[in-house]
């Protein structure tokens, strides 16, 4: 999971340029709720009543000041012109249960403070282990979390005859790369193209579009501008292929590929929270060392399995918030790829880590704009410009609730007791 070694500097240049170092490192300390006190818990966890529900709207209206006037059912979206772009042959809304967890305090170069985090979901138990989870950490201190780097890529493939052609051809693709660059810029107002490397395989030339998309997920973007960026190739190159695909499938859209694993797809993420003992007894029901061996076993059975990297269920929280906030569902595929670690902290404490390197999130286009969505980004305050890395720390804060509830439940034998309790009708 690594970063190329300029982009890596650069993206810390900039999280240093934030704050000096030493205010930097205050705004990633964790916060205990004695210093600070965490906001109210949700209430009714067990209550499906209608004053149940109405109960949380108020908390979270109050709390956000803003209106969830389309969560609740107040109103109603009745405006199909405005599907053009997101959805073809439309007939109606899939409607999908959404409950929220919290407080949540993260302590992140982007994302600071208490949030309640919405989850779309039909998983019984689920938001209730979210939750669970993210007591524990919050009376902890909190979750640090920090947005290391981002790129999003697109890699089209062109044919020719022989090696010695795709070489001549790279040559004058690597020569004009500042012209590539300037394209690309005319075709978006959030996206930029970094770098394009290449990828030769015999007489094949695949070149790897890197692009950073801003506050958009970047999907259409990349795609967009790298056609247009072939375009001129195909008019101006003196070497011309027999043939071009615009992607190559070198560029893991929507698949669990080591490639994506070993750099970055989307934005990457790293986040930490040390719990306490105290905290791991009274609410997660265990001991740190059995949640250490139970994640040792986990650990070890992932590898066994062949899964690319190691997490108990990264793709039920990003499934469930990507739904609640608009974004593209399906790069679950790749962005639920990632690792958790734990360790025993100087103090006897649990150390948790989650690292996240394949977040697709936008807050801006795509189905963000939609009514409940945006309702749902606004509860975090996550929508509009300046607020994806934010998104992005807060998912994989999200992760980390989950992972930890998760290892809990089976270190304790707690886990179809939950699935009795939350997970049934009766």
């Amino acid at each position: 999971m690594t970063t190329p070694s300029k982009r890596a500097k650069k993206r810390l240049e900039e999280i240093v340029s934030i704050s000096q170092l030493e205010k930097l490192s205050q705004q990633l300390t964790p916060i205990l709720p004695q210093e600070k006190p965490l906001p109210p818990e949700i209430p009714g966890l067990r209550n499906w009543t209608k004053d149940g529900q109405q109960n949380r709207i108020d908390l979270i209206e109050k709390f956000t000041n803003n209106k969830l006037n389309y969560l609740s059912g107040k109103e109603i979206f009745d405006s199909p012109v405005e599907l053009k772009g997101n959805i073809e042959n439309y007939i109606g809304m899939s409607q999908i249960p959404t409950g929220v967890v919290g407080p949540l305090r993260i302590n992140g170069t982007e994302a600071k403070g208490d949030f309640y985090i919405p989850l779309a979901t039909t998983e019984g138990a689920l938001v209730a282990s979210y939750n669970r989870g993210s007591a524990a950490v919050s009376v902890s201190g909190g979750v640090t979390t920090v947005c290391l780097t981002e790129a999003v890529q697109r890699t089209p493939c062109f044919h020719f005859e022989n090696i010695s052609q795709a070489g001549q051809f790279l040559i004058w693709i690597i020569d004009n790369l500042d012209i590539f660059k300037e394209i690309a810029h005319k075709k978006t107002s959030h996206g930029k193209l970094v770098d394009i490397k290449p990828h030769l395989d015999g007489n094949l030339l695949t070149l790897i579009f890197e692009y950073t998309t801003g506050d958009a997920s970047g999907q259409n973007m990349v795609t967009i501008c790298t056609n247009e960026v072939c375009n001129y190739i195909l008019q101006n190159t003196p070497i011309n292929p027999q043939k071009w695909l615009l992607e190559s499938n070198l560029s893991g859209d929507k698949k669990a590929s080591a490639i994506s694993f070993m750099s970055v797809r989307g934005k990457k993420v790293t986040a930490e929270a040390v719990i306490k003992k105290e905290a791991v007894t009274k609410i997660l029901n265990c001991s740190v060392n059995e949640m250490l061996n139970a994640w040792k076993i986990a650990v070890i059975n992932g590898i066994q399995s062949g899964s690319i990297g190691v997490n108990c269920h990264f793709a039920n929280c990003l499934a469930a918030l990507f739904i609640a906030c608009g974004q593209d569902v399906a790069t679950i595929s790749e962005a639920s790829i990632g690792t958790t670690r734990c360790d025993l902290s100087t103090e006897n404490d649990l150390y948790i880590c989650v690292t996240l390197p394949n977040l697709i999130v936008g807050t801006v286009g795509g189905g963000t704009r939609f009514p409940t969505q945006k309702e749902c980004l606004e509860m975090i305050d996550c929508f509009g410009n300046n607020k994806a890395r934010k998104f992005a720390e807060i998912c994989a804060a999200t992760a980390l609730c989950g992972e930890i509830s998760l290892i809990a439940s089976m270190a304790s034998n707690d886990f179809a007791r939950a699935h009795r309790l939350f997970g049934r009708k009766k």
